[in-house]
């Protein structure tokens, strides 16, 4: 970069020295400290940004057993890498390459500095668990499990600084016409010339985290525990299908319980470095599941449904269904079996598939009519209410006023398998309103509820009173 640039130098200075003689014709001057310049080929060109630093390596996670031997352990981690700095923006070359003089001229922007790379983050200090049947013997054990420090970012760069115009503003004589021609007119235009903006300065990168200090753990046995799996995810078919086979395969979860408890580095030989708060193993939990399956639906038809159950510290199983499934069930724990009874299984989509039926009769004998598109108003609880709008015999539009809002009480509803009935006409509505040939505006709110879902469905109809 340097080499070429030393060719450069001194066409440039020879260049600046000629246009400095010439007419001020909106000229961009040259840059000023030229030996401290970067010429870019193009205009605006920016500076690289600085690498980011890389990650300290965390230290080892080892298992020891506690047996009243000096054991010494170094298991801090390594400290993250510097960023780099960014690269300083490149100064555009600064000629002028407008002769005629007969265009507005932007001078070229300077390149913007490159920001700084990000400083690495620090290594973790390895964790230690350590098996004992004395835990006096921890005393003799100096572990030293610091986290690496995080990396400095690095600087960012500055930007170039852009050309100069030497003359702002100019005219030229611009003439129409020939010069035979009477005609011929001539008026004076005005061009501008604008400076080139200055790059801006490259951003600092941010300083990497320092890594944690490792972590203690304590197990009074002599041999390592077995692996745990707390959480299982299957399919609703899978999962029932397994159990009622010829194999008779239960569900079995497990996970190894810990107290968390403070002073970690009073177990161990003095000097000893680690995180304050450590771990205790307490006991081992298990459970099994099993899911009855009392839904009217066959399984298969959420073949594709997957359920996540999860073993808590009270040894029961927990399950948890996916949000489109609405579901009705009693669970009961019986020492490690856990026994879930489902109910009622609803799709989610089945839940609103309301739609009016008809508004049927007048007077207090005004009912409306809501049938159910699933056909699954005998498991979900419903609740209605009502917003009842009539329209002025003497205006085309609706009144502002409505004539009854709220609650329609569980007495004035009715259901006939999936047919519901609305005694509208029993409601403190003006008797006026509920005649044959008013025209109304209904609109009912559904409240559908099971197993401590909910939602809501809007139903609205326009029409009028007719007499039967």
């Amino acid at each position: 970069m340097y080499k070429s640039f030393g060719y450069q130098l001194p066409f440039l200075l020879t260049f600046c020295l000629f246009t400095s003689l010439l007419p001020a014709v909106g000229a961009v001057v040259c840059p000023k400290n030229v030996k401290e310049s970067k010429i870019a080929r193009s205009d605006n060109r920016d500076g690289s940004n600085g690498r980011s630093g890389r990650d300290g390596r965390s230290g080892k996670t080892q298992g020891i057993n506690a047996d009243g031997s000096v054991i010494n352990l170094d298991l801090s981690g390594k400290d993250g890498e510097d960023g780099e700095d960014g690269e300083d923006g490149f100064r555009p070359s600064c000629r002028n390459n407008r002769k005629e003089g007969r265009d507005n001229i932007n001078a070229p922007n300077g390149g913007n500095g490159g920001n700084g790379g990000d400083g690495g983050n620090g290594g973790n200090g390895g964790d230690i668990t350590v098996y004992y049947s004395n835990l006096a013997d921890l005393k003799k054990i100096a572990i030293r499990a610091v986290g690496g420090e995080g990396g400095r970012g690095g600087r960012g760069s500055r930007g170039a600084v852009g050309c100069s115009c030497r003359q702002q503003r100019w005219e030229k004589e611009v003439c129409e016409g020939s010069d035979r021609n009477s005609n011929r007119q001539c008026t004076k235009k005005v061009y501008y010339c604008y400076d080139g903006r200055n790059g801006s300065n490259g951003i600092n990168g941010s300083d990497g985290r320092s890594g944690r200090l490792g972590i203690l753990s304590i197990i009074n046995s002599k041999e390592a525990l077995r692996d745990d799996k707390p959480t299982a995810e299957m399919g609703i078919y899978k999962l029932v299908s397994q159990q009622y086979s010829r194999a008779n395969i239960p569900l079995n979860l497990s996970k190894n319980k810990w107290q968390t408890r403070q002073g970690a580095n009073s177990l161990l030989a003095t000097g000893s470095i680690v995180a304050n708060e450590y771990r205790e193993f307490e006991r081992r939990l298990e459970g099994t599941f099993e899911l009855v399956w009392q839904e009217k639906q066959p399984i298969r038809n959420f073949t594709d449904q997957l359920v996540k159950l999860t073993l808590n510290d009270n040894q029961q199983i927990d399950i948890s269904f996916p949000e489109n499934i609405w579901v009705d069930g009693t669970s009961k724990t019986t020492e490690n079996l856990t026994e879930y009874t489902l109910n009622h299984a609803i799709f989610q989509e089945d839940v609103t598939r309301l739609a009016v039926a008809e508004l049927a009769n007048s007077g207090q004998n005004l009912s409306f009519r809501i049938v159910d598109l699933a056909g699954k108003s005998d498991v979900i609880n419903t609740q209605f209410r009502v917003k009842y709008r009539a329209q002025d015999n003497f205006d085309d539009s609706w009144n502002s006023q409505t004539l009854y809002e709220g609650e329609i009480p569980a007495y004035l509803v009715s259901r006939n398998y999936n047919n519901f009935t609305l005694a509208l006409g029993k409601l403190k509505i003006p008797s006026q309103a509920l005649k044959p040939g008013v025209k109304v505006d209904i609109e009912v709110v559904a409240i559908r509820s099971l197993g401590g879902r909910s939602a809501q469905q809007k139903i609205s109809w326009q029409g009028v009173i007719r007499k039967r």
